[in-house]
Order: structure tokens, then C-alpha cells, then sequence
């Protein structure tokens, strides 16, 4: 009886002391490792052995061992028992614990590892995450013949426990290869949105900008990217960015113009705890953040000459000092600036250094305004739109000849942005989705033709009166404007009298334009 009694105190000892290892924060195999001394040197149970099955083979694998301290707990090669095969087959198959009083008289028993001793008992209890699902199998042999059917029992719940550590294992390897997954398609994603095939235009100006970014993104070189306001200056960073060779690295953007110097220099560099007022812990800043990637610094224009000289030297050395810090970083960025600036005036009136300039406009790519690619102005129109439609919950957008022809005849002083701004002011004012002109004038826009903003000659397509696509009203509106709307003329151009085309402006409800 006494014995027994010391033999309940081992194992609750033992239990205590395998509980608080699972509950570490050491890796699995160190947890499993730690199970198996444990066994050894509290409770008697010699030799233990853990495998674990593989999910994609369904056989077992030794995960690990201890070998009573007469030699390396970690196996040359990998040791597997397939499904039925020995005695740790036989357990995964029966889902059941099997005790064996004597391992030289069981003929399921293999020895592949050469450890266990054949006059011992032999003990081998499956791990189970559920019931009907065993993901392993606990051996051990005790170190006499007695009290095996307790040591049985004790055996099983030493299992359970590593049962409940391998299933939240699992769990949170099966969260992070989902994570994984989703990251993965994210930037397979990012790539796809901002391939050089979802930059809008066919138009020469838009050919010429395509090739220098194919040229400039094999390279980690330096690229100014100059245009007027709303060209889509960002859009072609992405597009550099997510086609070079550091796709795979951080991308982060900063709007120069929008801090002072003073929080411009810690969001680019950092700051250490205390630096200043509010620094109440040490930050990386944009430069550090961006390593092994691509930092777009748009309206690099905009900064001060004291601070062109602290972004010089980080462009130059890639090297720099977090505020309030005497450490050196070094990182590898890639650097892509924008501005809207003429940055030669300003280098001639000593307003921008020279030599930043010439650090920065390495590889220049200028940006066509809208006016110069008008030709693509009905493509954008399409691709805005199916932007716009998305923001308002899927509505079915379309837009009319008419509306186009109009756009077409604008300046886009405010270019692309300005594009898309008109567009959705138009969609929110068309009550079916339907833009064609008299919803598009209803937003001020050929007003403001008529009042003279336009500067230049419109590049407006010649009108096919005979295509199918054009239903009646936007023929009529097409003849009229063709025409100067003079209805004599746009009756001429579709074979009708003057009668009839005055019958048919009045029932399409066109309103005449004076000229």
C-alpha cells in the first residue's frame, strides 16, 4: 500500500510539473522534449517516445525521444510507422492504449530505435484532439511491472494534455498559413491593380510615360516623377513600385507638404523616448519603416532648404539618426519623389539645392496634363465611372457619346482628379445612372466652356450617324453639335427635313444650345 501511495504522489507530482511546461512559451518540440525528462526522472516512465501524424502522408513520425541520459536525445534520420505497422501502428488504428508486459514476448514490436529494454513493460497511450481523430502516440516503459493498469491511466492523461497543446498549435499555425494566404493574395492583388495595364490612356504622350516606368523598375534607381497636379503622379509609383525587384519589400507614401519641418524630420527619421515634448516612446520613422523597399516622397518641392540638407545626406549614404538619437541606421530604399514644382527655377532663384536636385531627377518621368491626351479621355471616363459605381453600392453607371463629347471639349485644368470629380458629380445628379450632355451641362461644365475657360482646339472624334450603338437622341444631339446647332444642317447630315428634326428635338426633349 505504501508503495502504491508514492506511486499517486509521483504522478500528481509529475502532472503539476508537465502542466506548467505546456503552458510555456517554449516551441512545441522543446515543450515535448521537457514531457519526456520529466516522465523519466519523476515517475519511473524510461525511454519515452512522442510521435506525432504527419497530415499530409498519415503515417507517424518520431518527434521526439529520451534516451535515459546514455546518449542525444535527437535522431540521425526521421523515424515513420505507417498506419497498422507495429505496435504504434496498431494504437492509431485502435485509437486505444496498449500495455505490453514484457516487450521480448510481443511480436508487434518493432525496436526501430534500439532504446527500450526486453524484460520491461511497454506502455503506449494515443493523443487524441478528438474523439475518432488521434494525432500521435505517447510510449513509455515503466521502470517494474507493477501497478500497470494505473500507470496505464496515468499515461492517458499525461496524452490528453499534450492533446490540448497540439490542437492550439495547430490552430494557430492553421491562422497564421491563413494569415500567409491572405497576404500573399493581397500583394498578388496589389500587383494586379497596379500592373502597367490598369494605367488608363493609349494615347503617344501615355506610350512614352509606359516605357520609361518598364525601363526604370528593373532597377533600384532614383525616379522624380514631375507633372501638374492630379496627372496620376501616385499611380505611377505604385505602378514602379509593385513591378520592380523589392514588390515584395514595405511601399509607404509621405505627402512632404502636409507636416513642418520639425514632425517632417521625425516621421522620416524617428524619434527616441524623450526626445522631445510627447515622445513617450522611441518610433521608427518612414525610412527605417521602408528597408528593403520603396519610400514615395510626394511635393518634394515643398521642403525647406534646412531640411533639403538632412534629406540629402540619407539619399547619398543611405544613413541617418533618429531624433534625439546618436546611433547610426543604415537602410536600403528605393526612393521615388513627385512634384509638381519647376525645380530648375527654383535651383536658379536658390530656393532648392542644386545638388539634392541633381540626386533626385535621376530618372525623370513627366506626366502628360489631360489636355494633351484627350484621345483618352473617354477611356478614363469608363474606368472612373466603374470606379464611382463601386463607391455607390454597385449602381449601374453608363455614359452617353454626348456627355463624352462635351468632356472632351474641356481643358481639365484640374486634370484627371478633376476628371473624376465632374464624373461623380454627374453620376449623383443623373436619377437613372444615365449620363448623356443635358446631365452633364446640368453640372456647369459646358457652361463654363461657354464662358471661354477652354483654351484649346478639342480633338472631337468625327460621328458615325449610321452606328447601331447610338440610339436616336444621341444621334440627334451628335448632328446638332456637328452642325453647330443649326437644325437645317443637322437635318442635312441625317437625311431629314427641317420638320422632322425639330419634331424629333421636341419629343427626346434635347435642349437647343445658342450659339
Amino acid at each position: 500500500m505504501p508503495e502504491r501511495i508514492q506511486l499517486i504522489e509521483a504522478e500528481l507530482d509529475t502532472l503539476y510539473l508537465i502542466s506548467q511546461v505546456l503552458n510555456s512559451t517554449h516551441d512545441l518540440h522543446a515543450k515535448l522534449q521537457a514531457v519526456l525528462e520529466i516522465l523519466h526522472k519523476r515517475s519511473g516512465m524510461r525511454s519515452g517516445m512522442i510521435t506525432l501524424r504527419e497530415i499530409e502522408s498519415n503515417s507517424l513520425i518520431v518527434s521526439v525521444v529520451h534516451t535515459n541520459g546514455n546518449g542525444t536525445d535527437k535522431l540521425a534520420e526521421p523515424v515513420r510507422y505507417q498506419p497498422g505497422e507495429g505496435l504504434m501502428g496498431a494504437i492509431l488504428d485502435e485509437g486505444s492504449t496498449i500495455v505490453v508486459e514484457k516487450v521480448s514476448e510481443e511480436p508487434r514490436f518493432l525496436g526501430r530505435l534500439g532504446l527500450y529494454d526486453p524484460e520491461l513493460p511497454f506502455i503506449g497511450s494515443p493523443i487524441h484532439i478528438e474523439k475518432g481523430d488521434t494525432i500521435g502516440v505517447l510510449a513509455a516503459q515503466p521502470d517494474s511491472s507493477q501497478f500497470l493498469g494505473e500507470r496505464a491511466r496515468f499515461m492517458e492523461m499525461i496524452a490528453n494534455l499534450i492533446a490540448q497543446s497540439v490542437k492550439m498549435l495547430r490552430l494557430i499555425e492553421r491562422k497564421q498559413r491563413h494569415l500567409q494566404n491572405e497576404r500573399d493574395q493581397l500583394k498578388q492583388a496589389l500587383i494586379k491593380n497596379y500592373s502597367f495595364e490598369n494605367i488608363i490612356g493609349h494615347s503617344s504622350p501615355m506610350l512614352k510615360v509606359f516605357d520609361l516606368i518598364r525601363q526604370v523598375a528593373k532597377w533600384n534607381t532614383t525616379v522624380l516623377i514631375r507633372g501638374e497636379s492630379g496627372t496620376g503622379k501616385e499611380v505611377v509609383a505604385n505602378a514602379i513600385h509593385f513591378n520592380s525587384g523589392c514588390a515584395s519589400g514595405p511601399f509607404l507614401k509621405l505627402n512632404c507638404a502636409a507636416l513642418p519641418d520639425t514632425l517632417l524630420e521625425s516621421e522620416l527619421f524617428g524619434h527616441e523616448k524623450g526626445a522631445f515634448s510627447g515622445a513617450v516612446s522611441q518610433r521608427k520613422g518612414r525610412f527605417e519603416l521602408a528597408d528593403n523597399g520603396t519610400l514615395f516622397l510626394d511635393e518634394i518641392g515643398e521642403i525647406s532648404a534646412s531640411f533639403q540638407a538632412k534629406l540629402l545626406r540619407v539619399l547619398q549614404e543611405g544613413e541617418f539618426e533618429r531624433v534625439g538619437g546618436t546611433n547610426t541606421i543604415k537602410v536600403n530604399v528605393r526612393i521615388i519623389a513627385a512634384t509638381n514644382r519647376n525645380l530648375e527655377e527654383e535651383v536658379t532663384e536658390g530656393k532648392f539645392r542644386e545638388d539634392l536636385y541633381y540626386r533626385l531627377n535621376v530618372m525623370p518621368i513627366q506626366m502628360p496634363t489631360l489636355r494633351e491626351r484627350t484621345e483618352d479621355i473617354p477611356q478614363l471616363a469608363e474606368f472612373l465611372l466603374g470606379r464611382i459605381s463601386a463607391q455607390q453600392g454597385g449602381r449601374p453607371l453608363e455614359i452617353k457619346e454626348s456627355a463624352i463629347r462635351i468632356l472632351m471639349k474641356h481643358d481639365w485644368p484640374g486634370n484627371v482628379r478633376e476628371l473624376a470629380n465632374r464624373l461623380e458629380r454627374a453620376a449623383i445628379m443623373s436619377p437613372n445612372g444615365i449620363i448623356d450632355r443635358d446631365v452633364m451641362v446640368s453640372t456647369g461644365l459646358e457652361d463654363e466652356i461657354g464662358a471661354g475657360i477652354s483654351h484649346k482646339p478639342a480633338k472631337v472624334p468625327a460621328i458615325d450617324f449610321n452606328d447601331e450603338n447610338l440610339d436616336d437622341r444621341e444621334r440627334v444631339i451628335a448632328a446638332l453639335e456637328q452642325s453647330g446647332w443649326v437644325q437645317a444642317k443637322a437635318a442635312r447630315l441625317l437625311n431629314m427635313t427641317p420638320r422632322q428634326i425639330a419634331y424629333r428635338i421636341m419629343t427626346l426633349d434635347i435642349t437647343m444650345k445658342q450659339i
